[in-house]
């Protein structure tokens, strides 16, 4: 009985790793191509879950799931066009001040259109309950959780391995001055991986809501654990975000269970164990700044 309520952790940690996958990534795409440290990832993240809020309550969860991270990465097209774009040759520190700045006065607006109060989700009544697999019991919500965060990392696998798009993209991460020589200009699939990147944010923040509590401060809260999850999976690894992604999400079930005090800390020792032996994380690469 005590293996079966562990596996069941260990499941209810991969959705929590998915969690912090569909914010990892993105982050992680922006730094690697742009050389920008984005701190303001997390107010995508909670504009997606109060879009969400407000778009459920007119046209339905499913609406909401959809049309929130579309109205989140039209304003990722702003956010590129207007503040990364002046960055991305400068000294890495400017873009971490800037979105930091940014990240506040989200927080701030937040704050003055829907209150400072969480407010309450609901999850839609056919999504509730359990199922039953073997001796195992799972939440459905859960278990569609992990299956569209599944098929958005495999569609932003096929997008960047299997494409056209990607192809330039991954050039550009390694060698951006071969990209330049050829006259392909990079500013056009920076764009676009800016507007994937806090789309999927915004598709965390939309799928979580009614599992997460909505408030101001979530975005700054998650931006600190999926900078964790980067490090430890190592930047400009895909596979290695998305390793650190589910290994951190399953540590911190684990942990939670048996310790619950030390659930928060517990990716922290982790990530010291992990820089200990691999300094560059889990399957980290060497980056150049996007000229």
């Amino acid at each position: 009985m005590q293996l079966v309520f562990l596996l069941e952790q260990v499941v209810n940690g991969l959705v929590l790793g998915g969690y912090y996958l569909l914010i990892a990534l993105g982050l992680s795409l922006i730094f690697s191509v742009g050389g920008v440290v984005n701190l303001a990832h997390g107010a995508f993240y909670a504009l997606g879950a109060y879009a969400s809020v407000e778009i459920a309550r007119r046209l339905g969860f499913g609406a909401a799931v959809i049309l929130s991270p579309a109205a989140v990465g039209i304003l990722g097209i702003l956010f590129e066009r207007f503040i990364l774009r002046r960055f991305y040759a400068a000294d890495p520190i400017l873009s971490l001040l800037v979105t930091f700045g940014l990240a506040m006065v989200a927080e701030q607006l937040i704050r003055m259109v829907w209150g400072s109060a969480p407010l309450p989700v609901s999850m839609p009544a056919s999504l509730k309950g359990s199922v039953l697999v073997g001796d195992f019991l799972f939440s459905r919500y859960r278990l569609l959780l992990l299956a569209i965060v599944a098929l958005v990392v495999g569609g932003l696998w096929f997008a960047i391995q299997r494409t056209s798009f990607g192809r330039v993209v991954r050039a550009g991460i390694q060698r951006p001055d071969m990209v330049a020589a050829l006259g392909i200009r990079l500013q056009p699939y920076m764009t676009a991986i800016v507007v994937l990147g806090v789309a999927m944010a915004a598709l965390a923040g939309a799928l979580f809501a009614p599992i997460a509590s909505v408030h101001p401060a979530m975005g700054a809260e998650i931006v600190t654990v999926a900078f964790v999850v980067v490090v430890i999976g190592g930047l400009g690894s895909f596979w290695g975000v998305v390793l650190a992604a589910m290994l951190v999400g399953v540590v911190r079930g684990i942990t939670i269970h048996f310790l619950p005090a030390a659930g928060e800390a517990s990716m922290y020792v982790l990530m010291f164990l992990v820089l200990m032996f691999r300094p560059r994380g889990l399957l980290g690469e060497r980056i150049e700044k996007f000229e």
